[in-house]
């Protein structure tokens, strides 16, 4: 099964029978404890046919030729913890500057909601086109961020002047939502499994099918009131399934930059998990923001 996040789908994360690191347990630095489930000996995302490309050890070959747990990668070249927590330092940072921008500069009126749809259109398409390369584009993936900041910078602004202080509120409420999946992910409490990722995944696509019929019938009126996406009971209950959802993918997103910096992904794949985090940080931020708007009444 692929990774849920379409950064990853095309990369070194996923394999064709499962989710890279499923059922092992990585060490720090990198090995895996034990032969039946080390993923160099059984298909390693990272290794090719003779032994991990990526790997130091002279002896690497030979060692995943008997399937010995693999030295822990020592080379510049390796994606590690700090690559990560740097670049989405960046591509975050870059959202906000660009909403800060857009909330400053950009009036609320008619003219900014079509720039703002506009810039939502040009993040999706960059994000797009980084989602079928082969390698990360760090301007790609920058200036999907610029774009998707100045969308929610404006969508932010519109939502603060009916309900005031909402974008403060929708911003805590995602840090709670984040740092709540994380301290659940590192206690244990959630394995993310391939029974658990097919799971979620088969909710989630079922999500996005629902919402898109019910998108057509509120273009078409046929649910003038926004539908499922409404500001009452209904579209509250269907704002907290999407943050669920939210969560989930985050913790797809750990599992996999836990798994890249285990097993040796390149560096520059710190790009995609950044880019990846910053997607998933945006769908939650979005619902939170509506789901403010609705526990805020019309005043």
């Amino acid at each position: 099964m692929r990774s849920s996040n379409p950064v990853f789908s095309r990369r070194g994360f996923s394999r064709d029978n499962g989710y890279a690191g499923f059922n092992t347990a990585p060490q720090a630095g990198g090995a895996a404890v034990g032969t039946q489930a080390n993923p160099y000996a059984q298909g390693n995302p990272y290794a090719q046919q003779g032994g991990n490309p990526y790997a130091t050890n002279p002896y690497a070959q030979q060692d995943a030729q008997y399937g010995a747990p693999p030295q822990a990668p020592v080379s510049t070249g390796r994606m590690t913890m700090d690559d990560v927590i740097v670049r989405s330092a960046m591509t975050l940072g870059t959202v906000v500057v660009g909403a800060v921008l857009a909330w400053a500069l950009l009036p609320v009126a008619p003219t900014s909601y079509g720039l703002a749809v506009g810039a939502a259109l040009i993040a999706m398409v960059l994000a797009l086109v980084q989602s079928f390369k082969r390698k990360a584009s760090p301007a790609l993936i920058l200036g999907y961020a610029a774009f998707e900041g100045v969308f929610l910078g404006v969508l932010s602004e519109m939502f603060n002047a009916q309900w005031s202080g909402a974008p403060f509120q929708a911003v805590l409420g995602t840090m709670a939502v984040s740092g709540a999946t994380l301290l659940v992910y590192k206690a244990g409490w959630i394995r993310v499994t391939a029974r658990y990722a097919r799971i979620g995944m088969t909710i989630a696509i079922g999500f996005v099918l629902v919402m898109a019929v019910n998108l057509l019938l509120v273009v078409f009126g046929v649910a003038p009131d926004g539908g499922l996406r409404s500001m009452g009971p209904l579209g509250a209950i269907v704002g907290i399934l999407a943050i669920v959802l939210g969560a989930f993918f985050l913790t797809l997103d750990f599992k996999q930059i836990e798994d890249g910096v285990a097993y040796g992904a390149p560096k520059e794949e710190a790009w995609l998990a950044a880019f990846g985090l910053t997607m998933t940080l945006v769908w939650i931020y979005v619902e939170m923001l509506r789901l403010v708007a609705i526990f805020s009444g019309d005043d």
